[in-house]
């Protein structure tokens, strides 16, 4: 039974558009990793509001909204921190493929970073993964298969990294972000929390 809201077809070349810009963005050396992966967010984003991911989803910013994004974003950090510390003690190889992630780019002005990510990446991708993807799958099987089923394809995106901990990682905050979009419903508190945590954690206060 088709549900209101799912297109199968916009929702599966939406998909596959995203496994080929991350296999560019990861996993071939072509221009730099962060043009690449605002260039294939903003894409991705861009189609996602043309098909009314903004009008379907709730942006107001206001004040609620910047409490649920700013906390968060807070609690994503800390999760993050301690599971570095316990994968630095279980896998030998977690220090040398969490200091690749923060090596993709390498040169590039730390300001530049912190700007693309804040304003171009985090909210892209939440536009994208959360307002059009989470929210078609949900309308066609439910919140708790669409969140989960989201989730495992933001995951898979990640696998032409080739990097463990990248991916792992992918799987953590895609869970955290979609959970919160399941439970809240608001996108602009996803946006919000997307965009200070990556800004921070890769440009003021990194992880390792």
């Amino acid at each position: 039974m088709r549900r209101s809201g799912f297109d199968s077809r916009l929702v599966g070349l939406t998909v596959l558009l995203a496994f080929g810009l991350w296999f560019v963005t990861f996993y071939l050396g072509w221009l730099n990793f962060w043009v690449k992966i605002s260039f294939s967010a903003g894409l991705l984003a861009t189609l996602a509001v043309s098909a009314g991911a903004i009008r379907n989803n709730r942006l107001l910013f206001d004040r609620t909204a910047v409490i649920q994004g700013i906390v968060s974003a807070a609690v994503l950090y800390l999760i993050f921190w301690m599971g570095n510390a316990v994968s630095s003690w279980i896998f030998p190889f977690a220090a040398g493929q969490v200091g690749a992630i923060y090596g993709k780019g390498q040169g590039f002005p730390t300001i530049v970073v912190f700007f693309l990510l804040l304003l171009v990446t985090g909210p892209c991708e939440e536009i994208y993964w959360r307002g059009f993807l989470q929210k078609s799958l949900m309308s066609r099987y439910g919140k708790t298969v669409g969140w989960l089923a989201a989730t495992a394809i933001y995951t898979g995106v990640h696998i032409w990294s080739l990097n463990f901990m990248l991916i792992g990682a992918a799987a953590v905050g895609g869970a955290f972000w979609g959970f919160l979009y399941m439970k809240l419903g608001r996108l602009d508190s996803l946006i919000i929390c997307h965009s200070l945590w990556s800004a921070f954690i890769f440009a003021v206060v990194p992880i390792s």
